[in-house]
């Protein structure tokens, strides 16, 4: 039945932290370790709620909600120091289980596929080298591009701009409660991917929601 309903669409669309790679524990790291740097004492309840939007974006919060003083310019290259760099180092990246099966199968079938990450546009282009799925992707948008992170819907509008395809005719696939809010706020049909590190996400404004991409066909 989802199979049906995937091909029944004019395109779908991917998350990319947490649905193609599981690389969300790594910038848990790294933000924590930004947090102690700065003093900062945030609970993984309040980390949580920033999985999903672009670093720029959680950093504004952050300073609106602790008083920081340090610009969101120095914030997120403080961040980007160590997350590109170890990105950079990896030979290889495995894929998320099943997803590249996945992709191959809607490709064959002659699906357009996007990828629309909140993750800054060099740190994209390192996975999508390193896990060898950047040949499957007809667009690919960062929310820098889109000028608004998730959950606005910013990112998924200019996607579907992109792919020449109405957003109600888009599914998009997304992990994160932030990330479901944007294809949601967008009008499009939303699959969220209950994989590692979205046990604290609510996925519950999603249409679907699948543990294993096997379950896609």
């Amino acid at each position: 039945m989802l199979n049906k309903k995937l091909t029944s669409f004019g395109a779908v669309i991917f998350d990319m932290d947490g649905v193609l790679v599981n690389s969300e524990p790594f910038y848990v790291e790294v933000e924590q370790t930004n947090f102690r740097q700065l003093g900062l004492d945030i609970s993984e309840e309040e980390h949580q709620t920033y999985q999903g939007t672009a670093t720029d974006r959680m950093w504004q919060l952050i300073k609106e909600r602790h008083g920081i003083d340090q610009p969101v310019d120095e914030l997120v290259e403080m961040t980007n120091n160590l997350v590109t760099p170890y990105f950079n180092s990896l030979e290889k990246m495995e894929p998320m289980p099943g997803v590249k099966n996945l992709i191959e199968k809607l490709k064959g079938k002659g699906i357009p596929l996007a990828l629309a990450s909140s993750s800054y546009f060099d740190v994209i282009e390192i996975i999508l080298q390193k896990t060898e799925l950047k040949k499957y992707f007809d667009v690919v948008v960062s929310s820098q591009m889109a000028g608004a992170s998730k959950p606005e819907p910013d990112i998924f509008l200019l996607t579907a701009k992109k792919l020449g395809i109405p957003p109600e005719k888009c599914i998009v696939i997304e992990d994160s409660t932030n990330g479901i809010k944007a294809a949601k706020a967008a009008g499009m049909f939303c699959i969220a991917f209950a994989g590692p590190g979205s046990e604290l996400q609510d996925q519950a404004q999603a249409d679907v929601i699948i543990k294993d991409f096997g379950e896609l066909g």
